[in-house]
């Protein structure tokens, strides 16, 4: 049987490697846009929810390659600030938005704020679009609190500051081992692999009954 190919729709390395080690016992290729070609495609995230944002990066390269095609977006949503960043995570600080300046800037809106109102929780929406053009999407959530200040090396974006439940440690202090079972994309990660197993399954069924 030919071997499936899925295409994400980011190029941060971070990201991709995460997402391929998570997927990585699926009979199928994981491919970065970047390794297909689309290293310049850029696409404006102007959507008003997660799954708007997702749903825009997969259909922006479905017809530019084979196979399927998963993108992702991914927000933190912090309760005393009304669910900021939210959908403007990435680009929290603006336009020359980069991590330290976003991690600075929540920071500083939190200032004074005591612990036990610094609950929040990181919010991933994964859209999969097939080969014959389906569009699927998957949530993975966790919860939290947002630190005082940045702790661990690991990781990237929010994940020295968010303190995951039940382990009040960061993600970034937690590792890659274990932020690759808990974390909010690896939640829709695993909803996302159930949902391209039986894909794949079905296609064989019908082979089978084709023959």
């Amino acid at each position: 049987m030919k071997k499936r190919t899925l295409v994400l729709s980011t190029g941060n390395i971070n990201k991709v490697k995460e997402i391929k080690d998570i997927l990585k016992d699926l009979p199928i290729e994981v491919v970065s846009k970047d390794e297909v070609g689309l290293k310049d495609l850029d696409v404006e995230e102007d959507g008003k929810t997660l799954e708007e944002n997702a749903i825009k990066k997969a259909k922006a390269i479905k017809d530019k390659v084979e196979g399927m095609v998963m993108a992702d977006d991914t927000g933190l949503f912090v309760d005393y600030l009304n669910g900021e960043p939210g959908i403007k995570s990435a680009r929290y600080s603006g336009p020359d938005a980069n991590s330290e300046k976003n991690i600075e800037k929540l920071l500083n809106k939190l200032k004074g704020v005591p612990m036990e109102k610094r609950t929040a929780y990181f919010k991933t929406v994964i859209a999969l679009i097939t080969e014959d053009g389906r569009v699927l999407t998957v949530v993975g959530e966790c919860k939290g609190k947002i630190g005082f200040e940045v702790k661990g090396s690991s990781g990237f974006g929010y994940d020295p500051l968010f303190i995951v439940d039940g382990y009040d440690k960061t993600f970034a202090e937690l590792g890659n081992n274990i932020k690759n079972k808990i974390s909010h994309r690896a939640r829709a990660l695993e909803k996302l692999r159930t949902v391209i197993t039986n894909i794949i399954e079905d296609d064989v069924d019908e082979d089978s009954s084709r023959q």
